[in-house]
């Protein structure tokens, strides 16, 4: 290498790729999609959707999400075609939900990644609960590619009962990740504190817990069960509570990225108690849903998102005050989102501000990083 040369930069791996795309979606065509629903803009057609809205929550930026979570360091000419295919289904579906193109890319994407991680998932799985990952996965994908046959489905409620079902797919995502991440993370910091967490695998718990969600998954689309779904629904959320009360979070001291997590874990038991007494109910559903995708999803998305980055910038604790301060904007968000569903007033927008100022924190993060990255390599 000649005197001055700077040494060859590695590509970027898929977790840098997706969560910086992920982040960017969230902090600009999510909250405008709220602007779109509330009149607050106009031109937007697709966005004014609510469908359309839960498709780019659920399928476009959840699932981004999840490839740089489970693709990882992975490097290479496939995750670069990899995320220009998600690019290219987030364009053709806002610019044409209904047609062939959005379907076709959007179902491509699914099926690509599907098919390198469902394989490697079921191969590495020694336990039937630890063959939920690829299971659950599998079901995220299929409903991706299935989306848009709900609309041609004859039934008018098909396309809502899609929403709900794939939002308690990820619902049953996050209990299952929550335990893999959450769990051994507040293990070994009561460790350091001279502590012990004996209630950390709890696998019976789980095993019920997995079983609970794949049952609301299941029945939450039949309108014959509505009571059975509900009681599903309302069971993982009692045990999910459970759960993450044995996890003792409460003892931590110093680590607010994992009482961070814990919100977002505590905000999906909440949820999927709420989901199951608004179904049964029959109203208020889209509601509780928000406090799944919006308190859970949102919060303990972000929390791993950023938590991963500020430990790419060697911080410790990781990212305190940052992760701390998305995690409070999220959750002002998800109580101003149900504000708007229970009072007239500007609480959408404020929610959505609210909302877009977490990731635009969290974008932030990431730029950063890699400034920084970028010099302590040159």
């Amino acid at each position: 290498m000649q005197h001055g040369a700077r040494p060859q930069q590695k590509a970027p791996a898929a977790y840098e790729l997706f969560y910086a795309a992920a982040a960017l979606y969230a902090a600009t065509v999510l909250p405008a999609s709220v602007l779109a629903m509330t009149g607050a803009v106009a031109g937007l057609p697709t966005l004014a959707d609510p469908l359309a809205h839960a498709h780019e929550m659920l399928l476009g930026f959840a699932l981004a999400v999840v490839a740089g979570n489970q693709l990882g360091v992975a490097r290479g000419h496939f995750v670069v075609a990899l995320l220009l295919l998600w690019v290219l289904a987030r364009a053709a579906f806002l610019l044409a939900p209904a047609s062939l193109a959005a379907a076709a890319a959007n179902g491509a994407f699914a099926g690509a990644l599907a098919w390198r991680m469902v394989p490697r998932l079921l191969g590495a799985a020694k336990k039937w609960r630890n063959k939920a990952l690829p299971a659950v996965l599998a079901g995220i994908c299929t409903a991706t590619a299935a989306w848009p046959l709900a609309h041609y489905a004859g039934a008018p409620g098909a396309p809502h009962a899609l929403v709900a079902a794939v939002v308690l797919l990820f619902a049953t995502l996050m209990l299952y990740m929550g335990g893999r991440i959450i769990a051994p993370a507040i293990a070994g910091q009561l460790y350091r504190q001279g502590r012990r967490l004996e209630a950390r695998v709890q696998p019976r718990l789980e095993a019920v817990l997995l079983a609970c969600g794949a049952a609301a998954v299941a029945l939450i689309a039949l309108p014959g069960l509505r009571a059975a779904a509900a009681a599903a629904a309302i069971a993982a959320g009692v045990l999910a509570l459970v759960r993450m009360g044995r996890w003792r979070f409460w003892a931590l001291r110093g680590r607010p990225d994992l009482l961070c997590l814990c919100a977002g874990y505590g905000w999906l038991g909440v949820g999927l108690v709420a989901l199951g007494v608004a179904h049964a109910w029959g109203r208020f559903e889209t509601a509780a849903i928000h406090l799944i995708t919006v308190g859970a999803l949102g919060t303990l998305t972000f929390t791993v998102m950023a938590t991963l980055w500020a430990a790419q910038a060697r911080r410790s604790p990781p990212g305190a005050v940052a992760i701390t301060s998305g995690t409070v904007l999220i959750a002002a968000s998800t109580a101003l989102r149900l504000l708007g569903a229970l009072f007239p007033g500007p609480w959408l927008l404020a929610s959505a501000a609210c909302w877009s100022a977490a990731f635009g924190l969290l974008l932030v993060m990431f730029w950063r990083t890699r400034r920084r990255s970028g010099v302590l390599r040159q």
